[in-house]
């Protein structure tokens, strides 16, 4: 049964913090009788403390996806224990969480999109700028994902 979620990207502010926001969105208004803890965090400590980018802050707003204040944090090695699925968004991340955590033996770490049939990466807006497209995708993402977790705690 998945009941925690962890969405991971390089800095906590632009891709992993909208991933947050657009599950507990999608959670809220389509899987009700769950009770799923969603969070997210950065493999770096440039951004530590930092609040979600306003290009990503405004996307959401746009897209009417309500989105709380909240700073950026790291993820250390003990969150391993705590949280039943990892979420990166790209193969940096990836090589990253793997440093962090060292292996992963009960296999909780993917990429967001490999829920979709498309699966790849999620392009980092923070150097593209198309917070737009990144948005897109993680959406797809979470929404196969959250069609992924219907299904394994039915």
């Amino acid at each position: 049964m998945i009941k925690s979620i962890m969405f991971v990207c390089h800095g906590n502010i632009c891709r992993s913090p909208t991933a947050e926001f657009i599950m507990k969105d999608l959670v809220e208004k389509e899987y009700t009788d769950s009770n799923i803890f969603i969070a997210s965090s950065a493999t770096s400590t440039e951004e530590i403390g930092n609040p979600i980018y306003p290009p990503a802050k405004a996307e959401l707003s746009r897209r009417g996806v309500p989105c709380g204040s909240r700073r950026a944090v790291r993820l250390e090695k003990s969150d391993y224990d705590k949280y039943d699925l990892f979420l990166v968004m790209d193969g940096n991340n990836m090589r990253n969480i793997m440093r962090i955590f060292g292996s992963d033996p009960d296999g909780k770490v993917h990429r967001l999109l490999d829920f979709t049939s498309r699966g790849g990466d999620i392009s980092d807006p923070w150097y593209s700028g198309r917070f737009d497209t990144a948005f897109n995708d993680i959406y797809s993402g979470c929404t196969a994902l959250l069609e992924y977790i219907k299904k394994e705690n039915e």
